[in-house]
């Protein structure tokens, strides 16, 4: 198999601050704006990589040194916290802007939908501006008209092809620039987050698609997205980023888990959190970080108010670490609904029985409905499902395949 793309030291630095603007008389315009007080007329640029600290540098480093290889045909989801440089590498790689060192090396014409309504003439027609993609690309009058029915119905707008796209919402823009990256024949398709304007059915449709893209048409896919169900469903390998540099490639299950878990290990007692002005959970904890499944969870849980705080609600929350929520125990009873109406904290300890969940990482969080405090709180704690050795020559199925829960289970041969 080809190598589709080929990225080698790659770098990309920005100008924090203030920059001329180009020409002396502009600078000046700023200059004279700046000394009546007024807003400087032009642009601003420059954001720190990390948004918590400031550096004492003008210059930040979106990406610094980065080197992968991507195969002809792959679909490869990359991934991050904001600010980790992933948009930064799709504008390199769609050659939106320039990299200040290292080099890209691509076989193939690359369509890419990075930003809603990039590469659309907000005066032409949707339609027109469906040619002006196919011409963008390279590709001929007959070969766009070849693929127009496929476009327009994909994307569900046929009723306003006619209209300028200036008078679209959010939604059909991307629905419409969706289709046309996805159907027009380039040999990579590169799509940023923007799929989360659009509804669930249409974001299900165009995963769909990429997915058919990549595995029937062997076009090469690169999908930046924070939904990991997203990632996990479309994708064979990942890449994630930290800070502008490249902390993993590898298959997309390792990358993700290593994405979401704690660096710092399983916390299993959390002492004085505050949910809010008014509620602080002063005690939550259970009983270890490492499960085997069918295992029972204990817990011990303290919240405490400023004042009398009636709860209509209170649940446990576990959620996969691909952040998808698997259950909701619901602790409501008639005598926590009177407890919490005579006093101002809530002591309380009970156990989970027989947690049936594959191995993998799991979180708990809580929601909380009461007078003084309403919502879902995540990610409290943290703990496993062990994987159980079975001596056997039988080849297991892989963990991320099995779903969501384990089932207790006999087996006599007859």
């Amino acid at each position: 198999m080809s190598v589709a793309i080929k990225v080698e030291n790659l770098s990309k630095a920005y100008q924090l601050g203030q920059i001329g603007t180009g020409t002396i008389s502009r600078d000046l315009e700023r200059w004279y704006a700046r000394i009546r007080g007024k807003e400087d007329p032009f642009l601003r640029i420059g954001e720190s990589n990390d948004q918590h600290s400031k550096s004492e540098s003008n210059v930040v480093w979106s990406l610094k040194d980065i080197n992968f290889e991507i195969q002809q045909g792959d679909a490869v989801g990359i991934i991050g916290r904001n600010g980790a440089g992933k948009s930064t590498l799709l504008k390199i790689l769609s050659k939106v802007t320039a990299p200040t060192t290292g080099r890209i090396t691509g076989k193939g014409r690359i369509a890419s939908l990075l930003e809603v309504g990039t590469g659309f003439h907000p005066e032409l027609s949707g339609k027109e501006n469906i040619f002006l993609n196919g011409a963008i690309l390279g590709m001929r009058k007959k070969e766009i008209q070849r693929k127009l029915d496929e476009i327009v119905d994909f994307a569900g707008i046929e009723r306003y092809l006619d209209t300028p796209v200036k008078r679209y919402s959010s939604g059909m823009y991307v629905r419409l620039a969706f289709a046309v990256a996805a159907h027009l024949e380039s040999e990579i398709l590169i799509v940023d987050e923007v799929l989360a304007v659009g509804d669930a059915e249409f974001q299900k449709k165009c995963l769909g698609k990429m997915g058919d893209v990549s595995k029937s048409e062997g076009r090469t896919v690169l999908f930046v997205s924070h939904n990991m169900e997203s990632i996990i469903s479309l994708c064979s390998s990942c890449i994630l980023l930290n800070n502008g540099e490249i902390i993993i490639q590898d298959k997309v299950d390792k990358v993700v888990s290593k994405y979401i878990s704690n660096s710092d290990g399983n916390i299993i007692n959390i002492e004085h959190l505050n949910l809010n002005a008014y509620v602080s959970l002063k005690q939550f904890e259970i009983n270890k970080n490492v499960f085997e499944s069918f295992d029972d969870l204990m817990f011990n849980l303290e919240i405490d108010s400023i004042n009398i705080n009636p709860m209509s609600g209170l649940s446990l929350l576990i959620y996969n670490s691909y952040e998808k929520r698997v259950a909701i125990i619901d602790l409501r009873s008639e005598l926590l609904e009177k407890s919490s109406k005579e006093k101002n904290f809530l002591k309380l300890n009970g156990y989970i029985k027989n947690i049936n969940l594959i191995p993998g990482s799991y979180t708990i969080g809580l929601f909380i409905n009461s007078d003084l405090c309403s919502g879902d709180f995540l990610n409290i704690l943290k703990f496993q499902i062990s994987e159980k050795f079975i001596d056997s020559k039988i080849i297991p199925y892989p963990i991320e395949v099995r779903g969501t829960v384990s089932f207790a289970h006999n087996l006599n041969i007859i």
